[in-house]
């Protein structure tokens, strides 16, 4: 059985208060099982209010957040929650100002703007890597010689 939290764990855990816990219920952000008139939560509904809340410290608001968490549901099959858990092959990234998905290891979407034209990723250090090789295998093909650098064309 998955642990359950009270809407009083997920103020001390988080730092939201009472108040916000209730409004984003009502809203919609976060949706919690209830027992009675008590709210109950999941662990992934409490790692969403803590992830959410982070955002919203660093400026994003509550309709972008909704925005996301509608995003990832509808085109992921995925939740908040479990898009940064360890084992998700996708990450959420901000620069403080955007919000991004990492969907692979080469593409980036915007979640804020047009989440249906992806970035693409391009790792530097892979680039190097790249042509470090391939210096080594054209050095290697020809022998000890050294590689010549393409030749410019001259201008008539």
């Amino acid at each position: 059985m998955q642990r359950q939290f009270t809407s009083n764990d997920v103020i001390a855990l988080t730092g939201i208060t009472a108040r916000q816990l209730q409004w984003w219920d009502e809203r919609g952000i976060v949706a919690p099982g209830r027992q009675g008139h008590r709210r109950i939560y999941r662990w992934d509904e409490l790692v969403t209010v803590a992830i959410v809340c982070q955002l919203r410290r660093r400026g994003f608001s509550l309709q972008r957040m909704r925005k996301v968490i509608g995003f990832l549901q509808q085109e992921f099959g995925t939740s908040l929650a479990a898009t940064v858990s360890a084992s998700s092959e996708y990450h959420l990234l901000t620069d403080g100002t955007h919000l991004y998905l990492r969907t692979s290891a080469r593409q980036v979407v915007d979640l804020l703007k047009n989440a249906r034209q992806p970035m693409f990723d391009i790792c530097l250090s892979d680039e190097v890597r790249r042509v470090r090789a391939e210096m080594q295998s054209r050095k290697k093909a020809a022998g000890s010689e050294r590689v010549r650098p393409l030749r410019r064309a001259r201008k008539a």
